[in-house]
């Protein structure tokens, strides 16, 4: 079941879908999206078997600021014994996520039915 999404930044949206907890990243995500969006990111993931999904499909820009945020909450989610998934289909962001290895840790998937169809799989595991 979806609920609708509650803004709660500009730069983030927050939704149950599949129960599971989706973290939309919208916008430009830099240096100031990523205060913003730190401590609720924070407060999501670091529930005890939190499960968590991260969709940057309405991501326009993403720097070394959104790349902090992608691995503090898989470091967090998985420490918490919960399950974390990836969303993104942006070309230059699934590039920096290749070049930057961090694919292999959280692999991208092009929507959430398709990295919830893979649960059990290599998403967000250790």
């Amino acid at each position: 079941m979806r609920r609708e999404p509650v803004s709660l930044t500009r730069h983030l949206r927050v939704y149950a879908y599949r129960a599971h907890t989706v973290l939309e990243f919208r916008g430009e995500i830099d240096i100031v999206a990523a205060a913003e969006i730190l401590p609720l990111l924070d407060r999501i993931t670091g529930r005890p078997g939190a499960r968590v999904v991260l969709d940057l499909r309405p991501v326009e820009f993403f720097d070394c600021s959104g790349l902090r945020l992608l691995y503090r909450a898989r470091t967090r989610t998985l420490g918490h014994g919960g399950q974390l998934h990836l969303v993104c289909t942006h070309p230059l962001t699934l590039r920096v996520l290749r070049v930057t290895g961090l694919s292999r840790l959280l692999p991208p998937h092009s929507t959430p039915d398709a990295a919830l169809a893979g649960a059990g799989a290599a998403s967000g595991s250790r």
